[in-house]
């Protein structure tokens, strides 16, 4: 039902069937591309200095929580990824999504009168702060896999931190939000008198300097060089630091000062971990992702649904094929919404959600004819015996454009490949300004992922200390003839699976190259529970990018889709690739914001 992408990548952007803004950027010894020039150029700085892919993604990611502060990222926060190591041949997923802290339980919020968990905007934030998971992510990456030590690895976001960046239109954009301002001024002093100098936004192309993160970042420096013997003393002893020492203290300090659950000891026991990817197949390749605590699994079910369609001959961003492609994913985020989770429960239960015959099952429930108006039911899982359950026991239901703008901001993604073929994807996240509390002594704001859990008792994906939230951040690796050559990853909260669904279709079934899979016109379904609080449903919605044609949105109407312009679904693709014959490097970077990719 599709083709190979055969020789489209090898084209530049001109020669091709989709014109592009920028060209494809090639390579042959390393790429690197993230969300902005700057944080690509971290990375960069570890390849020529002979670094390896992990060493350019671990110092793109302390960059990022410097120069993308309102790329809803923090260096507080969380991120997951999916690391191929040419040496070994292992292909992993890394978690370094946070926890629930020990206070947090769901007769705490019970106790309260809340049937959901809160964070901002409002005086509410602190309830959901989330014990921070991407420092020890990255310091996992460099004592694993990579070969610099945290000094090097931290050198650029330092230099960033410490000696300033020039502001640019996107971030000084979300600063004018006035949102940011007043959050900023339920938690005074808040991130004010960085963020807003003299009472205004800094200027475009102003230098600009966040003194309390640098110190934060140097203490972890400090870590590394007073540590004896070799780089991977000095890596332990960051981690000691940020994990077990002042830095630790400094976070539980601020939360308990705040009101907020999260607690010191939260952080002592927390630890990054690499677990197998999940696996599926489609159009002859292997994709390969995050399992059932992330919503990884939607992209994977929904190719398996679309399997039993013609993709080429419905057209690329036709409204039959927006229709179909709308209608899997509507009934693959119903089964979200019921069996995923953090749990044993849900690890089980997604090797029944990705089997064929269940999937074709679904396939059949989708009418061309005719837009199903409401969530669909989750499936039934016969095998296992369990009973599908409502899909939004708790929501809000909102018409119109109205709700979350999680996913219309969007956090990060970054992602390297060097010239051994070691390959890295990551998506970091956490503690958008708007609705979080910035801790001036640490220079950032603290995650709110707890959001994301259910106060609903056996679900897998209620709220338990320690355990993570079912987490909106994922990526992609597509393997051909079992060799990993192409990462994929979208910001945009529960638009992420539908964007990345949608870069994979490009790429598999219309022979994009990274480039053009990256800029091609987007859509998303709303007709989903929104993970982010207060869990908007917005049923019967479509979100359509200015590049969708009015005669398709027509179209899409009369089949009863309620379309909405939107100005990104998804925002800040990446696509990276490795020849698996010449070894030639690529990447494409979404020009919706300020993505970008280098090469040499």
């Amino acid at each position: 039902m599709s083709r190979p992408t055969g020789r489209i990548h090898e084209l530049e952007h001109h020669a091709a069937d989709w014109t592009t803004t920028r060209p494809v950027v090639s390579g042959t010894q390393g790429v690197v591309s993230s969300g902005h020039p700057l944080v690509s150029m971290a990375g960069m700085r570890m390849l020529l200095s002979g670094g390896n892919a992990f060493d350019a993604v671990a110092a793109a990611g302390f960059a990022a929580a410097v120069i993308e502060p309102t790329a809803s990222y923090t260096l507080c926060g969380e991120c997951v990824a999916l690391v191929h190591d040419a040496r070994t041949r292992e292909t992993l997923a890394l978690s370094g999504q946070g926890t629930a802290p020990a206070l947090a339980t769901t007769a705490f919020f019970r106790g309260r009168g809340l049937d959901r968990i809160p964070t901002g905007p409002g005086a509410e934030a602190h309830l959901s702060f989330t014990v921070p998971g991407a420092v020890d992510a990255y310091l996992t990456l460099l004592e694993t896999r990579g070969t610099k030590t945290v000094s090097e690895a931290l050198t650029p976001a330092l230099q960033y931190a410490e000696h300033g960046f020039p502001m640019y239109e996107y971030m000084h954009r979300l600063l004018a939000i006035p949102e940011t301002q007043s959050q900023f001024d339920i938690y005074p002093p808040g991130g004010t008198a960085v963020f807003y100098p003299g009472g205004r936004v800094p200027q475009v192309g102003e230098l600009f300097v966040q003194p309390a993160l640098g110190a934060t970042l140097r203490r972890l420096v400090e870590a590394d060089t007073k540590a004896r013997g070799h780089r991977l003393a000095g890596i332990a002893a960051a981690r000691r630091r940020f994990y077990g020492g002042d830095i630790a203290a400094a976070i539980g300090g601020f939360s308990e000062r705040v009101g907020g659950l999260l607690r010191a000891s939260d952080l002592a026991g927390y630890r990054a971990r690499y677990e197998a990817p999940l696996r599926t197949t489609f159009a002859g390749r292997e994709i390969l992702g995050q399992s059932a605590w992330t919503q990884g699994p939607v992209l994977m079910q929904a190719l398996g649904m679309l399997a039993s369609f013609d993709l080429p001959a419905l057209g690329h961003n036709s409204a039959r094929y927006v229709h179909v492609v709308s209608e899997a994913l509507k009934l693959a985020f119903a089964d979200r919404e019921r069996y995923y989770g953090d749990h044993e429960d849900a690890f089980a239960s997604i090797v029944d959600l990705l089997a064929p015959a269940y999937l074709k099952e679904r396939a059949a429930l989708i009418r061309m004819d005719r837009a199903a108006p409401e969530a669909p039911a989750p499936g039934h899982l016969r095998r296992r015996g369990v009973e599908p359950r409502a899909v939004a026991p708790v929501s809000s239901r909102v018409s119109g454009a109205a709700g979350s703008s999680a996913a219309a901001d969007g956090t990060t993604h970054i992602a390297a490949i060097d010239r051994e073929g070691n390959m890295i994807c990551l998506t970091p996240s956490g503690g958008v300004f708007r609705k979080s509390a910035f801790a001036p002594e640490l220079g950032c704001t603290l995650s709110t992922r707890s959001e994301m859990f259910v106060l609903e008792d056996g679900h897998p994906n209620a709220l338990v200390p320690g355990k993570r939230p079912r987490t909106t951040l994922i990526n992609y690796l597509i393997c051909e003839n079992g060799v990993p050559t192409t990462t994929v990853g979208c910001p945009g909260g529960d638009d992420q699976a539908q964007a990345d669904l949608q870069l994979v279709l490009n790429l598999l079934v219309f022979g994009m190259n990274p480039q053009q899979a990256v800029e091609a016109p987007r859509f998303s379904t709303q007709t989903l529970v929104n993970s982010f609080y207060p869990r908007v449903y917005k049923p019967g919605q479509l979100n359509v990018e200015p590049g969708i044609a009015e005669s398709t949105r027509a179209e899409l109407r009369a089949l009863g889709h309620a379309v909405s312009e939107i100005g990104a679904c998804g925002i800040g693709a990446v696509v990276t690739r490795r020849d698996p014959g010449s070894g030639a490097l690529s990447a494409g970077a979404d020009p919706r914001r300020p993505t970008y990719a280098l090469a040499w």
